[in-house]
């Protein structure tokens, strides 16, 4: 995501390659929590109310104004480790403080808690058509029952057989579609894979959160069943022939990724562990071991 927002999209279209990720300006639904609440506003996508705050005083009042749990995101690129939740008012002060301290322009958003299971659901964008991946699940816990820190995701299935059936089709219509067409309208396209996680809440699909770019662990069992040619997808996208593309076609099977993580992850980590058990892992049927890192 960092290159993204750095416009290494900008740079590889201008020398005349295709390029298959959003501009600097797209990337922003990213690179800024602020500015894709904004965007969500004006497309009137259904998210988390939000504040943004950008002295302690604001964080304080918000955080008051919502409630215990409180949700506190970073405002910029973070890797996954920029977002808090906790029933310590203390605690997300203290996240708040340290997201502020990056200096001028530096802004934290605190929202309001969404209830119920997330989903995560990748669509390629050429800028105005939007093809939909299979949804997937992940867990961002880093312990097992659900305990310890945020992190940027512990492990994730598809597909999912418990969602409504017409899951894909509502984010598409009320999330994805109006995002890429609010992006379209404002002159700075976002052609790449829009990551959406959602939240099923009580009161309905909510927004938690926009990728630009494809992420862990769900991109790994998603594309795991992706049995079209994940190249010829890319390449219209980057050439604006996506809705020339025939339907995608996927297996029936499911994929699951577990992600083993160093030790003190997403804290401070132990460098230099030995990793054992791979060419015993790989010799498995369906069985692949990916490095990250």
């Amino acid at each position: 995501e960092a290159p993204l927002v750095a416009g290494v999209a900008d740079a590889v279209r201008e020398a005349g390659v295709p390029c298959f990720g959003p501009s600097a300006a797209a990337a922003a639904l990213e690179g800024s929590k602020a500015f894709a609440k904004e965007v969500m506003a004006t497309a009137e996508v259904p998210t988390a109310m939000a504040h943004v705050c950008t002295d302690l005083a604001q964080v304080g009042e918000a955080l008051d104004a919502f409630g215990p749990p409180y949700v506190v995101k970073d405002d910029g690129l973070a890797a996954g480790k920029g977002v808090v939740v906790t029933e310590d008012r203390d605690e997300a002060l203290s996240h708040a403080e340290r997201c502020l301290a990056r200096g001028a322009g530096a802004a934290v958003v605190i929202e309001e808690f969404l209830d119920g299971p997330e989903i995560s659901l990748f669509c390629l964008s050429d800028g105005r058509t939007v093809v939909p991946l299979a949804p997937a699940q992940d867990f961002k816990r880093a312990l097992d029952g659900d305990e310890g820190p945020n992190t940027g995701g512990m492990g994730a299935y598809s597909p999912l057989p418990w969602a409504p059936e017409d899951l894909v089709e509502e984010v598409v219509a009320r999330v994805a579609q109006p995002t890429i067409d609010e992006m379209f309208r404002r002159g700075t396209p976002f052609a790449g894979v829009l990551y959406c996680g959602l939240a099923l809440t009580s009161r309905g699909l909510r927004v938690i959160e926009f990728n630009a770019r494809f992420g862990d662990p769900e991109t790994q069992v998603v594309l795991a069943r992706l049995d079209s040619s994940l190249c010829e997808e890319l390449l219209a996208a980057a050439t604006g022939r996506l809705d020339q593309q025939p339907p995608l076609r996927w297996s029936e099977d499911a994929a699951v990724t577990v992600v083993i993580a160093a030790h003190g992850y997403p804290g401070a980590v132990r460098a230099g562990d030995e990793i054992e058990g791979v060419a015993a892992a790989e010799a498995l049927p369906g069985v692949h071991v990916l490095h990250a890192g």
